[in-house]
């Protein structure tokens, strides 16, 4: 037992006093003392010659022996962690790899476009749920049950009795701000809407239409058009020539669409424009008097204009984009065109 402590306490001895210098000097140490063939484990080979009655105290010996020895070796561990870390210096000053930069989608760019235009002339933006109920979607903007006119929007029913469905016009977020009866009302509604149709180049099932409603004293059909004049010619530029032709909206009277010259030929006739130099853009009139009752407003004290876009269409228009799916595909190679605009 004696011979045994003379040879652990001189290995102590060195174990203490080695200082490697590198991650070759620790793996040297390593298979030396902790190695399967390692003195540690050549020590404890020599339990079997330790009479019984000292065993117990060999045993404490030894663990503190190999406790030595490993401590040892973790101490100096991160030697060996740098040299399989090793490899070509890092120069922390030169730029990095460039990641990839995204745009924004030509629909949101042409929107916040529309919104800042007319919010420069007194708009705010008012936004509502797009399930919505029969009332607000088509009952209070002057389209009864079995209306004709209700006909003209092919609806997704989420559910009936009562009916709910997607909203098939932002003018349902205009029902809920007439509803909260603050006057004067001047919003502006962009958002996305939904229709029953065949996915087609000309035709999708959802689409995004942006809608103003102007309600106070003394409103006329002359507000609304230099509204629109100058909403056109921020959009389109200042040579935009404008037309209205009358038309019918259950919730307008009197309606109108409203044309511009095509952005593509100028007037002189192309695809775009079906060959007649002009382009509709946008329905408007001047809100129903019955409209205005369903929300407890006096028609004889208060008039209103509104007016509503498809942002598709306004899109399409500056940007010649001819195919409605590829708003939603989702295909970068489409998307990174808007990039630079």
């Amino acid at each position: 037992m004696q011979s045994l402590q003379e040879q652990i306490k001189a290995y102590e001895q060195d174990i203490n006093s080695f200082t490697p210098a590198d991650a070759k000097e620790l793996e040297d140490y390593r298979i030396k003392y902790l190695g399967t063939k390692g003195i540690v484990k050549q020590i404890f080979g020599e339990m079997k010659n330790v009479p019984v009655e000292q065993k117990k105290e060999a045993g404490q010996v030894l663990n503190a022996f190999k406790q030595l020895a490993e401590a040892k070796y973790e101490e100096f561990k991160h030697l060996q962690n740098g040299a399989l870390e090793k490899g070509p210096a890092v120069d922390i000053t030169m730029p990095g790899t460039q990641l990839p930069l995204g745009t924004r989608h030509p629909l949101r760019m042409v929107e916040n476009q529309i919104v800042s235009i007319f919010e420069k002339i007194g708009f705010s933006v008012a936004t509502g749920p797009e399930i919505e109920d029969d009332w607000h979607n088509f009952t209070s903007l002057n389209m009864p049950e079995h209306h004709p006119a209700r006909d003209m929007q092919d609806t997704f029913y989420v559910s009936q009795n009562p009916d709910w469905v997607l909203r098939t016009h932002t003018s349902s977020v205009q029902a809920r701000i007439m509803e909260q009866g603050k006057l004067p009302v001047r919003v502006l509604c962009p958002g996305r809407v939904y229709r029953n149709e065949t996915i087609s180049a000309r035709a999708h099932c959802f689409f995004h239409q942006c809608e103003g409603l102007y309600i106070d004293k003394g409103v006329s059909f002359a507000d609304l058009k230099q509204a629109l004049y100058y909403f056109v010619t921020e959009m389109f530029g200042p040579d935009t020539k404008v037309r209205f032709r009358p038309s019918y909206f259950p919730f307008t009277e009197p309606s109108a669409e409203m044309d511009i010259s095509c952005t593509v030929c100028g007037g002189s006739g192309c695809n775009l424009c079906k060959h007649t130099g002009w382009v509709e853009i946008l329905g408007c009139g001047m809100v129903h008097p019955n409209m205005l009752r369903n929300f407890g407003i006096d028609p004889e004290v208060y008039t209103g204009y509104a007016f509503g876009m498809g942002i598709e269409r306004i899109t399409q228009i500056k940007y010649q984009v001819n195919d409605l799916r590829l708003y939603s595909q989702n295909d970068v190679r489409f998307l990174k065109q808007f990039q630079s605009i």
